[in-house]
């Protein structure tokens, strides 16, 4: 059986060294741009018509976009409409990133921790950097909730410290680990039918069925999780951001 976590190797396309450093053009910087060009394409050849009436295309599109406009709305509010852009686009990549995942011979770049742990500390750093120019010092205060007893300060005050700098791990880890769990779960399924088919020829068949029907239904159920797993992300995004707002 072929080993299932081949399929998340990182090769070489375009070697580049620069300064000692391996700044390789590689199958996931691949991945990654083909899903900036397919996203980038999809909208502006869906809208270029701007149509009174959309077409399949164009209703696509705008229901996207208020999608995540909606998304932003409910969890931040009207403050969060300058953020739109960058929500937008954080979502819209990690989807494609995870669908891309689901093609055949594709590779998901959003199961590797370098990517998901590099946009969660991009999030986490901007978050912060707004909440200090919104607030200024009184930022720290998001720390100590308001009203909170003297005298529970100095248990509750490191807490809130250290659950704030794990925002990024815990939203880096939470896509990492789920698009790789899924993707080596239908490996090995897929790779018992095969197993069976190759080492008992037509007979093997019979036995195949059983984990056939499994990767079927995983395969089913791991585009549904490309999509939750693109949704959860943005949401926290869109939480972060809410508190760097609105301080609560």
């Amino acid at each position: 059986m072929a080993n299932p976590l081949h399929q998340f190797e990182v090769h070489t396309i375009v070697p580049i060294q620069i300064g000692g450093i391996d700044a390789s053009f590689t199958n996931s910087s691949l991945f990654m741009t083909i899903a900036v060009v397919v996203v980038t394409g999809f909208l502006v050849f869906s809208v270029q018509s701007r149509a009174l009436v959309p077409g399949r295309l164009q209703s696509v599109a705008e229901l996207a976009y208020e999608f995540v406009a909606g998304m932003l709305r409910t969890n931040v509010g009207n403050e969060g409409r300058p953020y739109f852009p960058f929500i937008f686009s954080l979502f819209f990549f990690i989807l494609m990133g995870n669908m891309l995942g689901m093609v055949p011979y594709g590779f998901t770049f959003t199961s590797h921790l370098a990517v998901t742990l590099g946009m969660a500390v991009v999030i986490f750093l901007g978050t912060t950097i707004i909440a200090f120019a919104k607030h200024g010092a009184g930022f720290f205060g998001f720390f100590l909730p308001h009203g909170t007893p003297w005298y529970v300060a100095p248990l509750l005050v490191p807490i809130e410290i250290l659950s704030y700098f794990f925002r990024p791990v815990s939203l880096g880890l939470r896509l990492f680990a789920n698009m790789t769990a899924g993707h080596t779960l239908l490996k090995v399924f897929a790779g018992f039918a095969a197993g069976f088919v190759g080492s008992l020829g037509i007979l093997g068949i019979f036995p195949a069925l059983v984990p056939m029907v499994a990767t079927i239904a995983l395969t089913g159920l791991e585009f549904l999780i490309a999509f939750l797993q693109a949704y959860v992300y943005a949401v926290l995004a869109c939480i972060y951001l809410n508190d760097a707002l609105h301080m609560h």
